[in-house]
């Protein structure tokens, strides 16, 4: 039995590719792969051979945010069976040092997730068409309204709920929060889903472009602002020492980090969420305005409670979903996805 897979050979050098595909083998299934959404960690790879002091130094297989039908099942699994949807987890903590046991399993010493090129050999992903798993990682979709490339916005949607979780760690309950989220990415989107969700009373998006800024507003934003084409409408926030409780940075970008420090709340709270390498931040205004300045990283039991949202579509991520193109047609599928101007979540669709 043979697999496609999507393998980066090097910056910008993609190929689909056959391997072989094993039987499951005890506490493992074969799950079919239905649809997988490309991150930005993805494109990252893909375009610069990796993010920060992450590089890509062997040829690996990309992919996260996937999710597919059970094939087959392995020696003891009971929970599932073929035939069962699910959205698959990418982690795989090893659940016994010390970060582990601590509860903080996404801080793992030997985090295995699919895709990444963080340790070496690099952990190799789930953009193939058929892939043996864990049986644990499978959280199973069960509303037949749903689709496989909603439940593949199950990873991503986890990343928003932890940052959500971050912020109430300091904010306290979001509920009637005044909020702004700046960059309006999928992780910017979903954050707004996620924050509707949790009852905040006004959410504001900041973006570049527009194209993202209206997926924004079908998620719940209450308003957003192009601060390329309307600067000035921004700085109104920062006034009086700023108007938000809470700020999601959601771009990594120096000048959208300062926007959100000047726009919060003396004693507000700024979570970060994206990824970037050294960037200025202007500490004055954090120390002055005694701001709350968190980092958030994954997910740990939020990737269940994202899978459960979606299946009861309480948080519907249709609207993220720009395109979705055949693995075979990933080259052109990456270069849409990395045009924001077109495209905020572009998925891979496999074989059945």
């Amino acid at each position: 039995m043979k697999t496609r897979v999507l393998r980066l050979h090097g910056m910008g050098d993609i190929r689909v590719e056959e391997l072989d595909v094993v039987e499951p083998g005890p506490g493992e299934v074969l799950v079919a792969m239905g649809a997988g959404g490309i991150c930005g960690s993805d494109l990252h790879y893909y375009q610069d051979g990796g993010f920060g002091p992450i590089r890509v130094c062997e040829p690996i297989i990309l992919g996260h945010e996937v999710a597919g039908t059970v094939k087959t099942v392995g020696e003891g699994v009971d929970a599932l069976s073929p035939g069962d949807r699910v959205a698959v987890n990418p982690s795989r903590p090893c659940n016994h040092c010390r970060y582990c046991l601590e509860g903080l399993q996404q801080h793992c010493l030997t985090m295995r997730f699919f895709g990444s090129a963080l340790r070496f050999p690099h952990e190799q992903g789930g953009f193939r068409d058929l892939m043996v798993v864990d049986a644990y990682q499978c959280v199973p979709v069960t509303n037949e309204e749903v689709s496989l490339a909603e439940a593949a916005c199950a990873e991503p949607l986890a990343v928003c709920l932890h940052a959500l979780n971050r912020a109430g760690a300091t904010a306290g309950n979001l509920a009637g929060k005044s909020v702004l989220v700046t960059g309006a990415g999928p992780i910017g989107a979903l954050t707004v889903a996620a924050l509707r969700n949790a009852g905040a009373r006004r959410i504001v998006v900041t973006d570049l472009q527009d194209a993202p800024l209206a997926v924004a507003r079908r998620m719940g934003a209450d308003e957003t602002v192009n601060v390329l084409s309307e600067p000035d409408r921004l700085k109104a926030y920062a006034a009086d020492k700023g108007t938000f409780d809470v700020a999601f940075e959601c771009s990594a970008a120096a000048p959208a980090i300062s926007s959100a420090i000047a726009a919060t709340r003396p004693q507000g709270t700024i979570v970060a969420v994206g990824v970037a390498g050294e960037v200025s931040v202007p500490l004055n205004l954090v120390v002055g305005k005694e701001v709350t300045f968190a980092g958030t990283h994954r997910f740990v039991s939020e990737y269940a409670q994202a899978v459960g949202l979606i299946d009861a579509r309480r948080i519907d991520v249709r609207p993220i979903i720009s395109a979705t193109r055949d693995l075979n047609d990933a080259i052109a599928a990456f270069e849409l996805a990395a045009d924001r101007t077109e495209a905020v979540k572009v998925q891979l669709s496999f074989a059945a």
